[in-house]
């Protein structure tokens, strides 16, 4: 049976998660305070970001970018996931699967990029500085970002009808809380060859790429920031670089985990893989706020003025 013809007859069955009782409902209060904490600290990063003029900088552009990326990459998983603990279904349906699958491989994708417009906004920063506001004029800052979102579009697209070729065994349990694309080859009867060779080349390319393009770039402003003359400067530098490398260092960890070394089909190994999808689904996005908001004064400025106008709004009401 052909993957369309099927598209209004069938559920797959999300399995990633704990099955007891007792853990799904700790699970769910697990997942809802992360979900509340990410999208609340992404908010509340790109309304400072928007409010104080202090800000209105490349860099910051280019994290409250990465701030709202990250709530819609989130959004993408996480919602289906407390309706499914609360009400103890596990079921998506084929069009909702392969709607989730798109989003989530467009905003997975946009952080690659993100994060790679951001080291390169550090290298430009570091290592030409003089020419720096002439570089990262406003007009190019937005035509990075369009071409990031152009280009996330574009690569999701592939991935995804190639699953609307494919047919699903009888048995379509999905061993993970969200659809993605190995866990949906795994379930297919269907010879899943020119999908595997898709999401190694392609999907390799959207990996590899953007992170051997931030190591050069890392590269480069490590040799400029030692050739700075005064070891205040060097410090100063390297602290506009810390949040960055930290986020890269995280996400760039658990998604090749994921998908670089994927697992085989024993029962613990399943289980590293969910963990490893909770880690880039959830974990990182929540704890990109933190990062940047505790390792940069400028932004904890704007966070503390943010929220005392917030407080000082309250009290004259």
């Amino acid at each position: 049976m052909a993957g369309g013809n099927q598209s209004n007859n069938f559920n797959f069955l999300l399995w990633g998660l704990a099955e007891q009782p007792e853990q799904q409902r700790v699970l769910f209060l697990v997942f809802l305070c992360m979900y509340l904490v990410t999208v609340t600290g992404n908010l509340l990063i790109i309304l400072a970001i928007c409010t104080d003029t202090r800000l209105h900088m490349p860099m910051y552009f280019f994290l409250a970018s990465l701030s709202c990326e990250d709530i819609f990459f989130t959004s993408t998983t996480v919602p289906k996931a407390l309706v499914n603990i609360q009400t103890r279904s596990r079921s998506i349906s084929y069009a909702g699967c392969l709607t989730q699958l798109y989003f989530f491989l467009t905003f997975g994708e946009m952080e690659n990029f993100l994060l790679t417009t951001m080291a390169y906004d550090r290298y430009v920063a570091i290592c030409h500085p003089l020419h720096y506001k002439m570089i990262m004029s406003p007009r190019r800052c937005v035509l990075l970002i369009t071409v990031c979102w152009t280009l996330t579009n574009i690569l999701a697209m592939p991935h995804t009808f190639l699953m609307f070729r494919l047919s699903f065994c009888p048995n379509k349990i999905i061993p993970d809380f969200f659809c993605d694309l190995v866990p949906l080859m795994k379930v297919s009867c269907s010879d899943t060859k020119v999908n595997e060779l898709v999401l190694f080349y392609l999907g390799g390319a959207v990996l590899v790429i953007p992170f051997i393009l931030i190591l050069i770039s890392y590269i480069h402003i490590v040799s400029a920031i030692f050739r700075l003359p005064s070891a205040q400067g060097r410090r100063k530098a390297f602290s506009t670089c810390g949040s960055h490398l930290a986020v890269v260092a995280l996400f760039f960890g658990t998604v090749f985990r994921a998908y670089l070394f994927p697992s085989s089909s024993s029962s613990n190994s399943v289980e590293g893989d969910t963990a490893a999808a909770v880690m880039y689904t959830v974990v990182t996005p929540m704890l990109n706020p933190f990062i940047y908001s505790l390792r940069n004064k400028d932004m904890k400025g704007a966070l503390g003025r943010l929220l005392k106008g917030k407080v000082s709004l309250l009290k004259v009401r």
